[in-house]
């Protein structure tokens, strides 16, 4: 079964929002398998002020950001969890990441990944970043959920 979602289904998935929301829309996912996903990267993002002024380039962290919010959302899709305030889901490792290739204003990032390992508490993902058919970043991402102590 494949999925898609909108930008309205991702902001009740995701606590992310501007500036830090970085996936606009699932165009395709198989639960517990894989997730496509886009971001549109615009000159109005607020990093391109200082990130750089006389050629704006959107930070690899902010890429790796991305992946793991696309990652998140297969994760949370797949196990069918809801997320509040005394349950998030971190970031929880970063595996042979590389850049291959800079993300400008204009670009379309496409999402590709691939569950490697998923448990209710901890998943492993193989990510990519693509602009076109041009590899951007890659890496495998780990994730975890945790529940807040009040």
């Amino acid at each position: 079964m494949t999925t898609t979602l909108d930008i309205h289904h991702i902001l009740k998935v995701l606590p992310h929002r501007y500036p830090f929301l970085l996936v606009d829309r699932v165009l395709d996912m198989e639960k517990g398998k894989r997730l496509t996903a886009i971001k549109n990267v615009t000159m109005n993002e607020p990093f391109f002020v200082g990130h750089f002024p006389h050629h704006p380039v959107m930070p690899g962290v902010l890429v790796l950001e991305a992946m793991a919010q696309a990652s998140a959302l297969l994760s949370l899709l797949s196990l069918d969890l809801t997320l509040d305030e005394n349950l998030v889901y971190y970031f929880a490792g970063i595996d042979g990441a590389r850049f291959k290739r800079p993300v400008e204003p204009g670009d379309q990032l496409r999402f590709e990944i691939e569950c490697l390992r998923m448990k209710t508490t901890a998943a492993k993902f193989k990510a990519q970043a693509l602009v076109g058919d041009a590899m951007v970043c890659e890496a495998e991402l780990m994730c975890v959920l945790h529940r807040i102590d009040e």
